[in-house]
């Protein structure tokens, strides 16, 4: 019930401080409040479809190679370092893939 709870508050408090900025942004170019937010929103859209678009490319690299490691993935997608990482982390949170090692180069992922 308590996460439920944060996770509602957190929601809200993401909602809010989105229509704050598109009511800035609105009164910054002359354009209205809503057309800010729905744009706000749209480019939220797309770059949440590019993320899932370079796991998916991640996943599919996995098909030449058993096991791939970060600089290969970040290389390959054209990402940081710790944004390869953290798509890593997020792929495997999903139970799509699994790190082997603990630190440094000698970490790789292999799919489960």
């Amino acid at each position: 019930m308590t996460t439920i709870l944060i996770s509602i508050s957190i929601s809200a408090a993401i909602v809010v401080f989105a229509v704050i900025v598109a009511w800035r942004e609105a009164k910054k170019y002359g354009t209205s409040a809503k057309e800010e937010f729905v744009g706000i929103c749209r480019s939220a859209v797309e770059t949440a479809s590019q993320k899932e678009g370079r796991k998916q490319k991640a996943l599919a690299m996995f098909a030449d190679k058993p096991a791939l490691s970060n600089a290969e993935i970040r290389e390959a997608l054209g990402v940081s370092s710790r944004t390869a990482v953290r798509y890593l982390d997020e792929l495997e949170a999903e139970g799509k893939v699994k790190q082997v090692g603990k630190i440094g180069h000698a970490v790789t992922y292999r799919l489960k």
